[in-house]
């Protein structure tokens, strides 16, 4: 375990997690994204970030290090991140599963996040996270104190493309 308060915990995740990984994912992705995306374009993003193969291939080959949030014994989110650069770190997935929303475990979440950044990796002074233009949660990233960096269109094949902010947080 690495974060615990008050039956709430964040545990390093393993290649024996990447199981409860998709699980989550396929509960929450789509959920998060129904409103914005086609169903085509979530499926294909589904396969594409969520599968089981992919979940090892980030783990093992890109250096994603992914963490699962519980309360109590039951997985109520997931997060990822990796290096990116010499002195930045990128947030590449933060969820909280449907029936766990409002509960303020995103922003615990969050905050492990930088907590556990800065410092596991004091060279580092920023987080990056890429978030959908249209998603909701773009507020939630400006209370925490993430700036509006950039914003791109990124082909991710098939004829999808990912419409994003790129928000950064210095520290």
């Amino acid at each position: 375990m690495i974060y615990n308060k008050v039956g709430f915990s964040i545990k390093r995740a393993g290649l024996e997690e990447v199981e409860l990984l998709h699980c989550m994912a396929c509960e929450v992705f789509p959920h998060t994204y129904k409103e914005i995306l086609s169903e085509e374009q979530i499926k294909y993003m589904m396969h594409w970030m969520y599968d089981v193969e992919s979940l090892k291939r980030q783990m093992l080959e890109h250096h994603h290090q992914y963490f699962i949030a519980y309360f109590g014994e039951e997985a109520v989110g997931y997060l990822s991140i990796r290096p990116d650069g010499d002195d930045c770190f990128h947030l590449e997935k933060i969820y909280v599963l449907p029936d766990y929303q409002h509960r303020h475990y995103g922003g615990e979440m969050f905050d492990f996040a930088v907590g556990y950044v800065r410092t596991n990796y004091p060279h580092v002074h920023a987080l990056e996270l890429n978030v959908n233009r249209y998603n909701s949660a773009l507020d939630f990233y400006l209370k925490k104190g993430m700036k509006i960096d950039r914003q791109g269109d990124f082909d991710i094949g098939n004829g999808f493309y990912m419409n994003d902010y790129i928000m950064r947080l210095e520290f």
